[in-house]
């Protein structure tokens, strides 16, 4: 429970601008220094099961930066349990010496530490060798996402699961762990109990709502015995999990009143990882609002008499002050505002509100690392999840005088890290505007909050203090003139347009003449999509939204093949509302007299798009490399980086300035 004995005393040595964010929280035996929380999240960082050095790493940079509490990312409680190949396991006291040393690295820096504990039921994402692993749930329901059948649950197993999470949390006691928490959030497993739509058994375990919360009071129940009355057990669900099978709002906030005897706090999230509209929400795209699950958490605060956390698009301190001060939470979970700059929590404490590197919600490189099954990190900061590598900045043993070409995204992470170690760095961009193709990026619909990557990387260059070179345009002369030591090439790429067979009764534009307002469309527009990102469906969308009857063709089996899941999912999803017509599997062939023709790619046969005033090709880039041959000769060192060595995304754009300018 909150201490208000000395929460006016806590209230007078808080920052002015974040007096309620750096306000203390007793809950229990453990007091938070401030109300910033990273929530539960995979790293794909653990290996066997264990917490290991990178981990480790990870959890400090948090714990230096300033973080109240840490919550670490799920621990399985039953061999069952594993719905990845890469997550934490807390069936054997094996785990217990890693936990301990997260602990005491949290502890040191004035960081409380809790644990998920966790049974994903049904929600099974994948097997450790390639094989279906066989799913448990309450009840035979199918799982529409990752196409499941479970098995339901005997007696036997269930007793084993209640008997894991009890040992489980022994485990983190044992450990100096500081509290878990129940997950029942997102339709795992807790939740599938919960749910009289999953949950179909018809003994001491179904039917009534009693007999559901039943598989949770006995696992609360025992987590208490297994642990001490100072140990800290809350719980996390979703306030309502958004799918027409998932728990309602109301039955949540039932659950949670008839469970809080038990708890010690409710941590609150939203949707359910059981169907695709209900797991955008796990991860939010930047096409919700910040803080957008404050009033669903404010209506739990009213309804319990223990503190409730939230989490969901909360990136800066402004945002977490306003639900705090305005009484909808507790605590606000800045999970990916922490994986953009773990030192958030300090800059807002000091006032640099200006220096935060501020999250955009693109999920490119933390969510979609994690599903692709490699370690996160950040478009903007790929130091994260690279601690061991990255997580120190050295100081250049000899400084040199430094030309960063090109102005986007790879040369102002190349020129602020390179300035920062000492290297007299310059940078020069041909335009009058930092940002290169983040500027065209955030004028998609929905996509606005992109354009924070230049604001943030911008910032980074002046606290660096990069010289800095506006309009002017590199070529061999200049570089004869200041004969700098090295030279990275940061130039970009331009549209990509190939000679296609297309008389001139089309139109034929691409992406960037529209998003510059270039060109103007007519009604009957076709985008054709080669590299089914972002780019295509947005052209769609934007134009959709400007009146035109659009056909989106991509090549490819869906919108957004390669984009992170939850946001190819929320892009779908707007398409179908929009009304965009989308023409899979489709390669462009050529056109006339108003026909686009296209070649269905697996078939061969021929796709028609008729009465077509303008076609917009979204077929990838070029790179824009001219100067590095010129240079090779002339400078000792010449680096090329992000889409003038190769057209891919910023986030390889980032690295490779990172890493180029700490290898200098």
């Amino acid at each position: 429970m909150t201490d208000a004995a000395s929460s006016g005393e806590a209230m007078m040595h808080a920052p002015s601008a974040f007096p309620h964010l750096f306000q203390p929280l007793k809950i229990r035996g453990v007091e938070l220094k401030n109300r910033i929380m990273s929530s539960g999240h995979d790293t794909t960082l653990p290996t066997d099961g264990l917490v290991n050095e990178a981990l480790l790493a990870y959890h400090d940079a948090r714990v230096k930066g300033g973080a109240g509490l840490i919550v670490s990312q799920v621990a399985g409680v039953h061999e069952t349990a594993r719905y990845t190949s890469h997550m934490l396991m807390a069936t054997e006291d094996a785990c217990i010496d890693g936990y301990r040393r997260l602990a005491d690295l949290c502890h040191a820096g004035g960081c409380a530490l809790f644990s998920q504990l966790f049974h994903p039921g049904r929600e099974i994402m994948e097997g450790g060798d390639g094989l279906l692993t066989v799913a448990y749930a309450p009840s035979v329901s199918p799982n529409e996402r990752f196409r499941v059948m479970p098995r339901a649950l005997d007696r036997r197993m269930i007793d084993e699961i209640v008997e894991g999470y009890a040992a489980a949390a022994r485990r983190m006691f044992a450990a100096g762990v500081d509290g878990v928490e129940f997950v029942a959030s997102h339709g795992y497993l807790p939740a599938q109990f919960f749910n009289p739509r999953v949950n179909r058994r018809t003994d001491d375990y179904g039917g009534p709502l009693e007999n559901r919360l039943r598989f949770a009071s006995e696992a609360l129940a025992a987590m208490r015995a297994a642990t001490s009355e100072d140990f800290v057990i809350g719980l996390r669900i979703s306030s309502g999990e958004r799918d027409e099978q998932g728990l309602a709002d109301d039955e949540a906030l039932d659950i949670c009143r008839r469970l809080e005897p038990m708890l010690d706090y409710v941590s609150i999230t939203t949707g359910t990882s059981a169907s695709l509209g209900g797991a955008v929400h796990i991860v939010p795209p930047m096409a919700y609002r910040a803080a957008y699950l404050a009033g669903d958490a404010a209506r739990f605060r009213a309804a319990l008499g223990i503190p409730v956390f939230v989490t969901g698009r909360i990136n800066q301190p402004q945002e977490a002050e306003a639900v705090i001060a305005g009484g909808s939470a507790d605590v606000c979970g800045m999970t990916r505002a922490m994986i953009c700059d773990p030192e958030m929590p300090g800059k807002a404490r000091e006032g640099r509100t200006d220096d935060i590197r501020a999250c955009i919600a693109c999920n490119q490189a933390c969510i979609g690392h994690f599903h692709r099954g490699v370690p996160i990190s950040c478009i903007q900061h790929p130091e994260t999840g690279r601690e061991l590598t990255f997580g120190t900045l050295a100081s250049a043993a000899r400084p040199k005088s430094v030309m960063v070409v090109g102005g986007g995204p790879a040369g102002l992470k190349a020129a602020a890290v390179a300035a920062a170690r000492g290297h007299r760095v310059t940078l020069y961009e041909a335009t009058g505007q930092l940002g290169g193709q983040a500027l065209l990026a955030q004028q998609i619909p929905r996509r606005a909050e992109f354009g924070g990557i230049v604001t943030n990387l911008a910032r980074e260059v002046e606290l660096a203090n990069v010289r800095i070179q506006r309009g002017v345009r590199v070529d061999r002369a200049l570089v004869e003139a200041e004969r700098p030591d090295a030279v990275i090439l940061a130039t970009g790429a331009r549209p990509y347009r190939p000679e296609i067979p297309i008389d001139d009764s089309i139109q034929v534009v691409d992406a960037w003449q529209v998003l510059r307002r270039q060109v103007k469309t007519g009604s009957r527009v076709v985008v054709v999509d080669w590299r089914c990102d972002w780019i295509g469906p947005g052209i769609a969308e934007l134009l959709t939204g400007e009146g035109c009857s659009v056909d989106l063709a991509i090549n490819g089996t869906h919108p957004g093949e390669l984009l992170p899941l939850y946001v190819r999912d929320n892009i779908a999803a707007e398409l179908h509302r929009i009304g965009v017509r989308v023409t899979p599997y489709a390669r462009l062939y050529g056109g006339d007299g108003g026909t686009v023709y296209m070649q269905h790619t697996t078939s061969d046969q021929p796709i028609l798009f008729e009465d077509v005033e303008t076609l917009v090709l979204c077929l990838g880039h070029e790179p824009v490399d001219e100067l590095g041959e010129m240079l090779r000769d002339l400078v000792p060192e010449v680096h090329v980086i992000g889409d003038c060595l190769a057209p891919r995304t910023a986030e390889e754009a980032v690295y490779e300035g990172l890493k180029v300018a700490t290898a200098l």
